[in-house]
């Protein structure tokens, strides 16, 4: 195995290969604790083809922050679980909002590359017929029952 750490953009931190009990040592827990988080949805460890539990680097970073969170400040299991799950959230927020931003800086790009091909640029891109001398009269109708 290399001496290179695993940083959360390698391929590597998503793979579901650690068996329990290297992800349980890594982590600095007992097998037996990891098997509960499973139980209660805190880490969802993948499945080998037997049925044993397969854990990633991620996982392990989430079983440290599990057992930071309950024993240095002190917060159950419940409010573990829901503190992971609204990070997650945060997390795909996040990148809707970064994805989202990449569209419209693309968008305001594709506008100016239009705006620059345009017959006289600052214009509108699409002309407007401004010629009309429409004149609309309203009239309000009147009540028949009064």
């Amino acid at each position: 195995m290399s001496d290179r750490f695993i940083g959360a953009d390698d391929p590597a931190y998503e793979a579901k290969v650690l068996m329990i009990s290297v992800a349980a040592r890594m982590a600095g827990m007992h097998p037996q604790t990891l098997r509960q988080y499973d139980r209660l949805g805190l880490v969802q460890p993948g499945r080998a083809a037997g049925g044993g539990r397969r854990y990633s680097v991620r996982d392990v970073v989430l079983l440290r922050e599990v057992q930071r969170l309950s024993q240095d400040d002190g917060i159950n299991l419940a409010g573990v679980k829901r503190i992971i799950g609204l990070e997650r959230l945060l997390e795909q927020a996040q990148q809707r909002v970064a994805r989202l931003e990449e569209e419209l800086d693309a968008a305001y790009r594709r506008i100016a590359e239009l705006e620059s091909l345009a017959r006289f640029p600052g214009s509108d891109l699409v002309p407007a017929n401004r010629t009309s001398t429409a004149l609309v009269v309203w009239r309000p109708r009147r009540n028949p029952e009064r």
